[in-house]
């Protein structure tokens, strides 16, 4: 069976409200294939740079993966079209999870399915508390996020849905529990 949810820890990228899967990951990179190595790579490298100017870079310069395995979002993270390359793209940039206000139903559905990530909800309104290089620790099973400072925050249960993450996404989830053959 999957192994139990992770502990996370490492710098977080703060991002606002309706971050549209546009800018999570631009159409142009969408003739990207993610089971191919090195497309997927290539989709990770992309990841977030449809943002406006005044964010920081999400990937520096040169780099195929980012420094912050945690994004902390606004409300309705994801929104737009139903792009499932758009949780792709954040989990080969190195993002393991993304905290939330709120998500998007499709990107939700598409994060827990491609098993790229853990998509976590926040009790309260981190992007209000919490800036882009703050580090912090982020407990999945446990359901909170504490900073470097040793302030913890609650989250919302994430329940049936980390086993799926865990397992890789819903197929390798289907497998490993025996609700489809592994053959």
């Amino acid at each position: 069976m999957s192994e139990a949810p992770p502990v996370i820890s490492g710098k977080v990228y703060v991002v606002g409200d309706n971050i549209d899967t546009d800018q999570i990951i631009p159409a142009q990179y969408l003739n990207l294939v993610p089971t191919i190595a090195e497309e997927y790579r290539q989709l990770g490298s992309y990841a977030l740079i449809g943002l406006p100017d005044d964010y920081p870079p999400f990937i520096a310069e040169a780099e195929m993966g980012t420094a912050y395995p945690i994004v902390i979002a606004g409300r309705n993270f994801g929104c737009g079209s139903s792009r499932e390359h758009a949780p792709i793209a954040l989990g080969a940039a190195g993002v393991k999870a993304v905290v939330a206000d709120s998500y998007a139903r499709i990107f939700f559905r598409n994060a827990v399915a491609t098993g790229e990530l853990y998509p976590m909800e926040a009790e309260v309104r981190l992007v209000d508390l919490l800036q882009t290089g703050d580090e912090a620790t982020l407990d999945i099973g446990a359901g909170t996020l504490t900073t470097a400072a040793g302030v913890t925050y609650d989250l919302k249960p994430i329940g049936d849905v980390a086993p799926v993450v865990s397992a890789g996404g819903i197929f390798a989830y289907a497998r490993e529990t025996g609700m489809i053959s592994a053959t």
